[in-house]
């Protein structure tokens, strides 16, 4: 549904030039597939891999889900907006240095 590249400092530095991409997944698989917020690492402008990040979208093992994603913006602070279709919910996304 969107890719967006990540350039803020809200996201740990390893991100930096990282794509995140929130693919809209199938409402009646069981378990449930997308859904999720995809990150892919790119190194020297080309893909090298990718991961779930973050998390939690799906629950239950899949049988349930946090929302239907829909779209993402990045914030000028570096931080990520993903918004949800059937809740109207938005939620934000930003790394703290632990």
């Amino acid at each position: 549904m969107q890719l967006q590249f990540c350039t803020g400092a809200q996201l740990p530095a390893g991100y930096a030039g990282d794509a995140f991409v929130t693919p809209r997944g199938s409402r009646n698989r069981t378990p449930a597939r997308g859904d999720t917020v995809v990150r892919v690492g790119f190194h020297g402008g080309r893909p090298v891999g990718f991961e779930d990040s973050p998390t939690g979208f799906l629950t239950d093992g899949g049988t349930a889900r946090f929302g239907r994603l829909v779209g993402m913006t990045q914030l000028p602070d570096g931080s990520l907006l993903i918004g949800d279709d059937p809740d109207g919910v938005i939620c934000r996304v930003a790394y703290r240095p632990a």
